[in-house]
Parts: C-alpha cells; structure tokens; sequence
C-alpha cells in the first residue's frame, strides 16, 4: 500500500450537535425485512447522535451519491440506527442488514445478500457484538472491501460506552498526532517499551513492512476500526515480556473484560510466544488455546501505538481500548495486504497495557502514558 492511507493531514471542522439533557426523545429508522429496508421502526437515544456525525460526516465523509452498506445485529441495532438517521439526513442511499435475519450466528461464511451489497457499495459499515468463530466471516467482508476499495467502519463490539465517549473524540486532531508519530516511526529500527506493572518489549523493525494509520478518518487504501486512532505494522521481530493489565480482543474481550486486577503475563521470544501465566487460570488456558488455533496463531503479527488521546482509561472494549494511548500487539493475522508481510493467519488477537514509556530509536515520545508529542 502506498502512503496515500495518510492522504488526510488536515479535516474539515464539523459542527458536532449536543442533544438536548433529559429530553428523552426516541427517533427511529426502518429495520431491514431482509431486502433492505423494512417495516419495524427502531427507535434510538438521541445521545449517540454526536457520535453517529462522527462517524458519517467526519470519519467516514460519505456523499448523498454513495451507495452504503450498513451490518448490525440484533444487539447493536439500536447503534446501528442512529447512524442510519444521519445517512437519512444526508440522503445517501442504503441498505441495512441485521445479520441474525440472514443466518444463523456465529457465522460459518458471510451471507451472500451482504457480499452482493459490499460489491456495489462505496461505504460500509460493520457495527456488531462478536461471536466465536465469527473471524471467518469478518476475513470474507475485508476481502471485497480491499478489493473493492471500500471506505470501511469496522465497529466490532462497540457499545453505548463507546458511542458517549470514544466516537466523540477530536479526529482531526488525532489524526494530526498519528501523522507526527507515523513520520518518526517510519524511520526507526527499534520500538522500546515499558511499563511500571513489568512489560519490557523490544520491537525491531522490518523496513519492508509498511506502517499504517488509522486514525478515524477513513480513506480508500485501509479501512479501519471506529473509534480510530492507532498506527501499526508488522514488526520484524518483538521479544520480551508484556503485562497485559489492559485487555485482550476478539470474544475473550467480552468474557474477561478489564484485566487490571488479574493481568496476563506473556513472554515472546523471537516473535513467537513462549509462555502465558495468569492467576486467573481460564484467561491463562482460553487465552493459550486461542494463541494456538494454526501455525502462526502465537506470531506476532501486529505492533502498534494508540492514538486517541482523547481516551482517559482502559474500559474493557478492545474496539475502544487498542486506541487508547500506548503500546499494544496482536498475536495471528498481520494484515499482509496492507503491511506487507508475507504469512498469514485465520486469528487475530490484541493485548493491551497501561500507562507505557515508549522509545522510538534513542528518542522518548511517551512517558507514563502521556505522549510527549504535541498534536
């Protein structure tokens, strides 16, 4: 990939609205009957409306002339509908799926009325809880997204939460700091990171491997996760330990949640995994089996620094949390279309920390968690 993923280095402003406290006012969009649009009306709270511009005028930047898909399920429509009603204002056509309509969940492969949708969509929308052994499918969506160039809001996960304090934040000023730290980044050799709960990690860097930047304003070349604000590639080779007091991600985010009181202590060594402990023996086994699905489950196929600084603390969400400023990893898929590695994995699992120092080469850009980079 090119580093036109970076094309957007200043966003146009806008106007946020603020609804109104305690009016309580439901709106509502049609849900779909299967062939788009249907009957049953879904009513939303009008405080996800703000996040909902976010993601439709800011993040997204969708054109009343782009065809838009939109996927949801039964948990997150509400969510889902929200967003709906500011494509409705903007008079971009579309087409809403609730997934459970169309098959039965988790999912084995994606349903075939989605895939047909995404072929002939400009923007897509993806705002869904996880279920086991669901990857498959998400793999089959971002396969015609990249193909197709599909500007694309991965939401996996997202939450009311999120919606009132992640999908809020400042993305033209994220997206400044992830453009300041991906230049500095790109030019290095070495990532070093640490933290006070015990991670030391050492990330050499593979100069054929491309650093990417997701920072909520989505472009063509990569989709990306909202909230945004991240950059990543695949590194040549991390080893040391990592204290993950933060969380961990796909569906074992929605069982164990928030692990500052029980961490996950893993060691790597030459990008592989070597040991995982934990006092809390279901993390420690789940987490273990999951790191050995295939051959390359245990690899280290993604580093990263969080971006968001308008994020104040680890909530539990990995979708929110990978983005909260600092340092954190994925074990599987390295994304090679777009980092450009060469192997490849059917998992993906991030691991997050607290409160990191970070070295880029000789030179501190983090300390205790606050960036020493301005914006």
């Amino acid at each position: 990939m090119s580093n036109s993923v970076d094309q957007v280095n200043s966003v146009e402003k806008v106007e946020i609205p603020t609804p109104s406290a305690g009016s309580g006012q439901a709106l509502s969009v049609q849900k779909t009957d299967g062939q788009g649009r249907g009957t049953l009306s879904v009513p939303f709270d009008p405080a996800f409306t703000p996040g909902a511009v976010n993601a439709v005028r800011v993040c997204l930047r969708v054109q009343p002339e782009e065809q838009v898909c939109v996927i949801t399920d039964e948990a997150t429509v509400e969510l889902a509908a929200a967003i709906v009603s500011e494509l409705e204002k903007l008079g971009a056509p579309y087409h809403a799926w609730v997934l459970e309509e169309l098959a039965t969940r988790p999912l084995t492969d994606l349903p075939r009325e989605i895939v047909d949708d995404l072929e002939k969509s400009q923007v897509s929308i993806f705002a869904v809880q996880a279920q086991t052994n669901e990857l498959r499918s998400r793999i089959q969506m971002t396969d015609v997204v990249n193909r197709k160039k599909i500007r694309h809001a991965h939401m996996v996960n997202i939450n009311q939460q999120i919606m009132l304090e992640g999908m809020r934040a400042d993305f033209a000023r994220v997206d400044r700091l992830s453009q300041k730290v991906i230049e500095m980044v790109r030019k290095a050799s070495k990532i070093q990171a640490n933290t006070a709960a015990g991670t030391d990690l050492t990330a050499d860097l593979n100069p054929n491997y491309k650093w990417l930047k997701t920072s909520g304003i989505i472009s063509p070349e990569k989709w990306g996760n909202l909230p945004g604000g991240e950059i990543f590639t695949t590194p040549g080779e991390v080893n040391g330990t990592f204290v993950i007091d933060g969380v961990v991600g796909d569906y074992l985010c929605a069982k164990f949640g928030n692990l500052q009181e029980n961490p996950l202590t893993v060691r790597i060594k030459g990008n592989r995994l070597t040991e995982a402990h934990s006092e809390n023996r279901e993390l420690e086994s789940d987490f273990w089996k999951y790191t050995h699905t295939d051959e390359n489950s245990d690899r280290v196929g993604e580093f990263a620094i969080g971006t968001n600084i308008d994020l104040k603390d680890v909530i539990g969400e990995i979708l929110q949390d990978e983005k909260y400023p600092g340092v954190h990893i994925a074990f599987g898929n390295p994304y090679g279309a777009h980092t450009g590695a060469d192997w490849d994995s059917t998992t993906h699992i991030d691991v997050v920390g607290r409160k990191f120092n970070i070295w880029v080469d000789d030179e501190q850009i983090m300390r205790e968690g606050k960036f020493l980079v301005t914006a």
